[in-house]
């Protein structure tokens, strides 16, 4: 797949620009804080599937346009599914849990950059990644359970990022908590200024490109069978 390709998609929700052999994905809706519909949904799941197949992309780089990275659910989406039968419910919920299992299995690593608060399902999104990087004004929350909700699609990829100790309190509380806090509690590998976040992570990404691209994707393969074995 070319590079050109990536623009004739057309995404509403999402910018997408290969540069060499990054693949730089950001959340387009600013206006909402880049809050997740079932557009968006689908159109992450076709560039991350893509970027799968795409031979000239050995990384991705994904972040938020705007002042947040991505707030979770859009509200006036999840007014709609009030009245959902529970068929059409259940489709979409697993949608959501493809997208998540597509970008922690991605084959490539993916670098997530938190350019601003990550709520709910974002903070699900951010799990599901290799390496994360915390701009100092990243606040991340756990928040379903103040609207009456459970955190199911992305409680594997948290739980596993944070454990089940920390994992318990912020499911529960629904608290937030600062970047430092979730460095402190391993949601994020490292926090940096708002002007250094890209470079930084575009210095991460230059590490990455310097080892062997099947090397990479051996190594991610390991890391999520490893829970799993037995010694």
């Amino acid at each position: 797949m070319k590079a050109k390709d990536y623009a004739a998609k057309n995404y509403q929700t999402i910018k997408v620009v290969r540069e060499g052999l990054i693949l730089k994905i950001s959340l387009n809706r600013p206006q909402v804080h880049n809050a997740f519909n079932i557009r968006m949904i689908e159109e992450l799941l076709d560039v991350f599937r893509q970027a799968q197949l795409d031979s000239l992309v050995r990384l991705v780089i994904f972040t938020g346009e705007g002042k947040s990275f991505c707030a979770g659910a859009d509200l006036n989406w999840m007014r709609e599914i009030i009245n959902y039968s529970f068929e059409q419910n259940l489709a979409e919920s697993l949608r959501i849990a493809e997208l998540l299992y597509q970008i922690y299995m991605l084959s490539k690593p993916v670098i997530v950059l938190v350019n601003g608060a990550a709520i709910g399902g974002g903070v699900g999104f951010v799990s599901a990644c290799d390496i994360i990087l915390a701009s100092e004004k990243a606040k991340f929350g756990l928040s379903e359970v103040k609207i009456g909700l459970v955190p199911a699609a992305i409680s594997p990829y948290v739980v596993r990022r944070i454990g089940e100790a920390q994992a318990r309190r912020y499911f529960l509380t629904g608290e937030r908590v600062s970047a430092q806090r979730a460095l402190e509690i391993g949601l994020v590998n490292e926090v940096v200024t708002p002007e250094k976040l890209l470079s930084r992570g575009e210095e991460v990404a230059s590490l990455l490109l310097s080892s062997g691209p099947e090397a990479l994707a051996r190594c991610k393969e390991l890391l999520s069978r490893v829970p799993g074995m037995a010694w």
